[in-house]
């Protein structure tokens, strides 16, 4: 994975840093694994914006992802690396030896033509998925499981991982990539490696026009609005806004919104560094 800075022929191309795109094999998705991706614009069914600064955008086509690799046992070979619009990572394409095609989240240094299964006796390789009972400590893994069977939902994103640091009873402690560390249940999955694209930090746009390629429209500061619109707004001259709170009056910038009766609070062992 690489980066290329553009040469500054125009003023928006000056600061702009892409991705190489070194990693990707093709540029033609699979037919098959295409769902139509219809976008809203943030209005609801009876037309009123619940969203702001949502709208526009280039058209999109939505990749099938298989989150569970529920096909267990059964040797897939890695076709492609392609680029999905959906997403901050890579994909990978495979083809099982039942004929079945799917796309997977690539993990970074998984290669076309490499040999990829799910199951319990899958080796501890990359893009391997095995459960968490299976994996040997130490691991750094991706695409994890919260509930058995429920498919990936932690550290997909771009150059995302995390670590299994234990195993006690029927629990794994994981230590996630906010820091945090977690009891997770040794039947949920888990995929051997770091997710791909982890250059996507040092991405740079470039120029507003890009956000609007990507369906973001300007958006208002809270303190350039009036008090009847934000918390923050009005004053004399340019006034600060005081306290950074949201629309609704939420406090942020360290103020913890986290029930703390949350039934999941058991399942913490140490919770992320402010």
């Amino acid at each position: 994975m690489s980066v290329r800075k553009l040469k500054p022929i125009t003023p928006g191309q000056r600061f702009r840093v892409v991705n190489g795109f070194d990693a990707i094999t093709t540029d033609k998705p699979e037919r098959s694994l295409l769902a139509p991706k219809k976008n809203s614009g943030g209005r609801n069914s009876q037309g009123k914006m619940t969203m702001r600064y949502v709208g526009g955008g280039h058209k999109q086509r939505y990749r099938i992802i298989d989150f569970k690799r529920a096909k267990t046992g059964i040797p897939a070979t890695v076709k492609s690396i392609e680029y999905d619009p959906n997403r901050t990572a890579f994909i990978a394409l495979l083809a099982y030896a039942d004929g079945a095609k799917t796309y997977v989240i690539a993990q970074s240094g998984m290669k076309v033509g490499q040999t990829v299964v799910s199951g319990e006796n899958a080796a501890p390789e990359v893009g391997n998925t095995m459960t968490l009972a299976k994996i040997p400590l130490g691991t750094v893994i991706s695409c994890i499981e919260l509930r058995p069977g429920q498919g990936a939902v932690i550290a997909r994103s771009a150059g995302t991982f995390a670590q299994l640091i234990a195993r006690d009873g029927k629990y794994a402690t994981i230590k996630m990539p906010s820091g945090e560390i977690r009891l997770i249940l040794l039947t949920c999955s888990a995929t051997i490696g770091a997710v791909s694209n982890h250059d996507h930090q040092l991405i740079v746009s470039g120029k507003a026009g890009r956000s609007r390629w990507l369906g973001r429209r300007p958006r208002t500061r809270p303190v350039a609005m009036n008090p009847v619109d934000h918390p923050m707004g009005g004053g004399e001259g340019r006034a600060s806004g005081g306290h950074p709170r949201s629309r609704k009056g939420m406090p942020a910038k360290g103020y913890r919104t986290r029930a703390k009766a949350n039934p999941s609070n058991k399942y913490i062992v140490e919770r992320r560094k402010k």
